[in-house]
């Protein structure tokens, strides 16, 4: 073969290949056409010669779409993982809440799965990942799911496997939000107002990172798998929230936050949770590489780190491990590694989840400070999170891990890019005042909107979301009104006047439909609520000598017994129904 048959031989099995690996999902690639539209190069060839590279180009177009069908595989499942992570935020919700609450954050996670569901497929998706809108906010080239097949973004996959992987995330994102208002937020209202969010924060901000002509990408800002369009976005959300909608009914007198009702559930909504985010971030490679598994590993290091780091810090207050502490450091820790975990090596994620650990724990604790009441601590894990980790992307982020599925980056302080700090603040902090502006503004206009304001009546706080929005309760509560009728002892006389109000106002019958027992519990929650006055007078009829009995212990020391006085008034505030 002459020198420019071996040069056109190059050349075309270079233009094949090239061709194969951009634009093999969309295109109708066989050697034919390469050699059709290749006439000069294929001229010098002998037919022997062209039939050998036909035969080699069919085999190179066998094994990418293996390489296709492998990779969609793997972002199908992915999506999956993450679909998994919504169900465990639910958990994660209702062990923290009070149990007459934890029916309703199990139920407005589905709610948000639904809903959000629907907005995605009618215009959510072309909204954030349209190739062909302006620097803010995506076209209608792909409404209603229409042309998906032809979305040009990610060659690597097929798209619809793309368009419901991005759609998990989108789901989950307005759930996280209403942590921070649980316990006094209207149901049928939050509907309205996750379709109007998604469609006016999420989708723009997820517009601004991802998409080809979003500002923040073309700026270089680096976010791997959400920290500005679902972790700040719903955490500085969350914060607007909870100041527009005000404090719990109960929540200021009280004196301290009420304790999480189950912790089973909270330790299974972590371990879900946890579990989803292998596909949450891991997924994000969009492919089955070496970056994937790097991700993924970094994830669960971080998640680790974070969750030591949170419990010994707290440590130093009650000398108690808190199980509490260990799921929310753990949570914070996978929300500050989120953005980076396709750009930082597994050293740097144990100095990630350290810090998650530290410095969201400490945020927590700025609605003491502040006054305001974030319910379940969206704005301390999720924003101050997501914008931690934004900014550490920015230091530790590294170009060989880019390389490990063969993308570039200019990395970050690590690799002498000192700019890439400055460019993560700048994504951060519009992200955090685009959504805690537009989420001020919608749910102050909302809450003076007859029907569709946000926040329950205070005697519906009393009662609970469980019953007021829904009717429906998690569990019964006949073993909790035994434990405090024990406690309290011929405290309880009858039926209160709140009671008999709930049970007229909610179950005219007598009866739920669903749950024939319920008039049987309302029954046996007698002077929960309404005659806790008859607590002060039993305190009355305490004999002052019993309270102040001393007991001889064993070496000869006096002590005095705890007076029975404090123990009823303790009682009266721990077995409260604002106590459940």
């Amino acid at each position: 073969m002459s020198n420019a048959s071996l040069l056109a031989v190059a050349n075309l099995t270079h233009r094949v290949i090239e061709t194969i690996h951009k634009d093999f999902i969309n295109s109708t690639i066989s050697p034919t056409t390469v050699f059709r539209d290749n006439v000069t190069m294929t001229q010098a060839l002998q037919p022997e010669t062209t039939t050998a590279i036909n035969y080699t180009l069919e085999i190179a177009l066998a094994e990418r779409r293996a390489t296709l069908h492998g990779d969609t595989s793997f972002v199908v499942i992915s999506a999956a993982l993450v679909f998994f992570m919504t169900p465990g935020l639910g958990y994660f919700y209702s062990g923290m809440a009070r149990s007459k609450n934890a029916l309703s954050l199990i139920f407005i996670c589905f709610l948000s799965m639904a809903v959000v569901l629907i907005q995605w497929t009618l215009f959510g998706f072309t909204l954030a990942f349209s190739d062909n809108g302006g620097p803010f906010i995506g076209d209608f080239t792909y409404g209603g799911g229409t042309n998906v097949d032809h979305h040009h973004m990610v060659p690597a996959v097929s798209s619809v496997a793309f368009f419901i992987y991005q759609g998990m995330f989108a789901t989950i994102t307005p759930a996280l939000m209403f942590g921070s208002s649980a316990e006094r937020i209207r149901i049928l209202p939050a509907l309205l107002f996750m379709l109007i969010w998604t469609t006016i924060v999420y989708d723009p901000i997820a517009y601004w990172t991802w998409a080809q002509n979003g500002w923040l990408n073309k700026l270089g800002s680096l976010d791997y798998a959400g920290g500005t369009p679902v972790h700040i976005a719903s955490g500085f959300a969350g914060l607007a929230k909870a100041l527009a909608l005000g404090k719990r009914k109960g929540f200021a007198a009280h004196g301290k936050e009420w304790k999480p009702h189950n912790l089973s559930n909270v330790f299974l909504g972590t371990a879900m949770l946890w579990f989803g985010w292998f596909g949450f971030n891991g997924g994000s490679a969009l492919a089955g590489t070496s970056r994937a598994a790097m991700a993924a590993s970094v994830t669960s290091i971080a998640a680790s780190t974070g969750g030591l780091t949170w419990i010994l810090f707290d440590y130093r207050h009650g000398r108690k491990l808190s199980a509490l502490g260990f799921c929310s450091g753990a949570v914070a820790a996978l929300v500050a590694i989120t953005p980076g975990s396709g750009f930082v090596a597994p050293w740097a994620a144990i100095i990630i989840g350290f810090l998650a650990g530290l410095i969201c724990n400490l945020g927590c604790h700025l609605k003491h400070i502040l006054g305001y009441d974030d319910a379940l601590d969206v704005f301390g894990t999720h924003g101050l999170g997501g914008f931690l980790g934004n900014i550490l992307t920015g230091i530790f982020a590294q170009q060989w891990i880019a390389r490990l599925d063969d993308s570039t980056i200019d990395g970050g302080w690590l690799d002498g890019n000192w700019i890439q700090v400055p460019k993560q603040l700048c994504g951060s902090v519009c992200g955090a005042l685009w959504s805690f502006t537009i989420t001020f503004l919608l749910v102050f206009i909302m809450d003076k909107i007859p029907f569709i304001h946000l926040r329950l009546k205070e005697e519906d706080q009393e009662l609970g979301v469980d019953l007021a929005e829904m009717g429906e309760v998690a569990y019964t509560m006949t073993d909790v009104v035994k434990g405090a009728a024990r406690r309290l002892s011929s405290v309880f006389t009858g039926p209160s006047e709140f009671e008999s109000r709930a049970k007229k106002q909610y179950f005219p019958s007598g009866r739920h439909p669903s749950y024939p027992n319920m008039n049987s519990n309302f029954n046996n929650l007698k002077g929960i609520r309404g005659n806790q006055h008859k607590i002060s007078e039993a305190e009355e009829e305490v004999d002052e000598e019993s309270v102040k009995n001393e007991d001889i212990n064993e070496n000869g020391d006096h002590r005095k017994s705890v007076s029975a006085k404090d123990d009823k008034k303790d009682s009266s505030s721990e077995y409260s129904l604002d106590a459940y």
